[in-house]
């Protein structure tokens, strides 16, 4: 499969085709399938099949039953509760590797736990004609209230994670259409003293500074909105904080003589453009020059570094790719400048759709986050987070013609590089706790939480919507350093047939800064209008 960042040839694009499922009259081979799932499943003691179901049975596509019993790939409509399901989803892989590993082994038990819920056989659960259940909006939304409460004794052990429980959680609400001005109070009486004189936030009070939670601080703070919040960050002591992390070969450390990392880039760069702080280096900084270093000196080339030869990206060089660091070389690059420009020029685009498209995997459909890893629902950002940015990075600037017209008015569309409908399938089938308890989570066999809920929301939310990156003089009105991010546009995607119920879709969250669309505009434009600190 090619893929030309420049230039009209020709590319590649594979379409899913749909079959009908039997009829509920016509119970013949496909029941018996299902009796075999249900059994599997549940336990349930079964009758042998008729001649008839046997005779069935033997014209089907005989499968590989070296791991597993075999799970026939079409379920009746009475199972599935669907009158069209791609076989794609509910069929185990047409090639399957015959060497038995640990790897093989946890690999094949996910498929068995994840087919049952994509072929419509979880108990209680109600599908709509495409065979994908509907979002269970109410329970989230109450999980994710119930997450900024008192929390239990054992949670005492994530206290310096705190500052990430509040942006997964007001991200999440955001996402699901929730009013979150009730938590902007507390937020702020709570962030207060975990703010270190010396600039940028810590876990808890009394830690250390770290990019990790003081990103989600300011994160969290821009959701909330409201100058009492934005007000809380003192900005000349995060800017001497940050040159003290900014090192002479590009990248930044995550704390004072800490790591340096993928995550510390994209994380400074993203406090940087939302704070509107300058960029200069005062001379106490590790890479501080007198040629004129900037905090951004290096960053780009850093970046770079971290490419691995897989194509994907890994948190320093020369290591491993993750998917989490993919989409954090992504996003830093697309704050430094326009992603049309920025990732061409930086980064090896082939080789990493073809390590991305490796990690979507049948039938599963979710992400990966690592090659010959397990699908986990958080993938469902981080790495289908890479997509949006990657595909406004094929198409090119796009431009609003006029008042109301789409961007796709002036501009060729490589169109959807992943299976969205795989995704969105994996989330509302697999990802979903449809108990009380509510949220959402890696895969069925594990419980909810609020960062899984967080992420698979962003997830869902950039599989329903086509981003374009904008240069309608409208969007640059701020200029500035670091304005590119601020030039994004969003609308409903539209390029296949929507599986999901209209009241199923979420909220939009920004690409870059995964936060809701126009909080990051009026944080920025805050900052930008106080003209220095």
């Amino acid at each position: 499969m090619t893929f030309v960042v420049k230039g009209q040839k020709d590319r590649h694009r594979v379409v899913f085709k749909r079959r009908a499922m039997a009829s509920l009259g016509a119970r013949g081979a496909s029941s018996s399938a299902s009796n075999l799932v249900d059994s599997a499943l549940h336990g349930n003691t079964r009758l042998q099949p008729s001649s008839a179901e046997a005779s069935a049975q033997a014209g089907d596509e005989v499968v590989d039953s070296i791991f597993r019993p075999p799970i026939f790939p079409t379920m009746s409509a009475r199972t599935a509760r669907a009158s069209m399901v791609p076989d794609l989803f509910t069929s185990l892989p047409p090639i399957r590797d015959l060497l038995n590993t640990q790897s093989s082994q946890i690999q094949e038990e996910t498929i068995q736990e994840c087919l049952p819920f994509l072929s419509g056989l979880e108990p209680g659960a109600t599908y709509n004609d495409h065979g994908v259940p509907h979002l269970e909006r109410n329970r989230h939304i109450q999980f994710l209230h119930k997450s900024l409460k008192k929390l239990p004794a054992p949670y005492v052990a994530a206290d310096a994670s705190r500052p990430w429980m509040f942006y997964w959680a007001l991200a999440g609400l955001s996402t699901l259409g929730e009013d979150i001005s009730q938590y902007r109070e507390p937020l702020i009486s709570t962030v207060r003293p975990i703010q270190n004189a010396t600039g940028g936030f810590g876990g808890g009070n009394g830690q250390m500074s770290h990019l990790a939670p003081t990103y989600g601080i300011v994160l969290a703070l821009a959701i909330v909105g409201g100058e009492e919040a934005l007000d809380l960050i003192d900005r000349r002591a995060m800017w001497k904080w940050l040159a003290a992390l900014k090192q002479p070969d590009g990248g930044f450390q995550v704390c004072v003589g800490g790591e340096e990392d993928i995550r510390g880039a994209y994380c400074a760069a993203v406090i940087i453009t939302l704070l509107d702080l300058p960029v200069e280096l005062p001379r106490d900084s590790p890479a501080w020059s007198g040629e004129g270093a900037t905090l951004l000196t290096g960053l780009a080339e850093w970046v770079r570094r971290c490419q691995t030869f897989e194509g994907g990206f890994s948190g320093l060089p020369d290591a491993e790719a993750h998917g989490a660091y993919a989409f954090c070389a992504l996003a830093c690059l697309c704050i430094l400048g326009d992603p049309h420009v920025m990732i061409p020029k930086y980064i090896d685009v082939p080789r990493l759709i073809s390590w991305l498209s490796a990690r979507q995997y049948a039938p599963e459909a979710g992400f990966s986050g690592r090659t010959n890893k397990l699908v986990d629902g958080c993938y469902s950002h981080w790495v289908g987070g890479c997509w949006p940015i990657l595909e406004a990075c094929l198409d090119g600037p796009s431009r609003i013609l006029a008042v109301g017209a789409s961007p796709r008015a002036a501009t060729h569309s490589v169109g959807s590089l992943y299976s969205r409908e795989g995704l969105i399938r994996y989330i509302l089938c697999c990802c979903q706790d449809r108990t009380k308890r509510g949220g959402l989570r890696d895969k069925p066999s594990h419980s909810s939480d609020s960062y899984h809920t967080c992420y698979v929301l962003a997830g869902l939310s950039s599989a329903q919507h086509k981003w374009h990156f904008n240069t309608a003089e409208t969007k640059t009105e701020m200029g500035g350093n670091l304005a590119s991010p601020y030039q994004w546009t969003c609308e409903p995607f539209d390029g296949e047939v929507q599986i999901y119920n209209e009241e199923d879709r979420v909220g939009t969250l920004h690409p870059v800064f995964v936060i809701p669309e126009g909080a990051a505009e009026q944080t920025r434009a805050y900052f930008a209008s106080k003209g220095g600190f």
